[in-house]
């Protein structure tokens, strides 16, 4: 088995402005949503659809780049899924910590 760790990708996680909703944005707001997840899985693939099964509010359904869509993780113009390999330095993988 491989592990992938599942993220929005950038342009998702943060805003310009706070205040401003927006409406391609699957994360916005910011609550009630996961925001990456570490998954154990044979392929891409099968990660994006486990996350997508434990998805939060992030699958409501919302105006999309090209169409409206509910499954911002299965779909690589949103999130990112990297396989995570063994090497590396010491330290913290994910801390996907939201306060309110």
């Amino acid at each position: 088995m491989k592990l992938w760790e599942l993220r929005p990708l950038d342009k998702y996680r943060e805003r310009d402005d706070p205040g401003r909703r927006d409406q391609l944005n699957p994360w916005d707001p910011w609550y009630n949503k996961a925001f990456g997840f570490i998954v154990r899985a044979e392929t891409e693939e099968r990660a994006r659809e486990i996350a997508n099964e434990n998805a939060g509010d992030e699958n409501n359904e919302w105006i999309g780049i090209d169409k409206p869509i509910k499954t911002p993780w299965l779909h690589p113009q949103y999130s990112t899924c990297d396989e995570l390999i063994p090497d590396g330095m010491e330290g913290l993988i994910v801390r996907d910590f939201h306060a309110a």
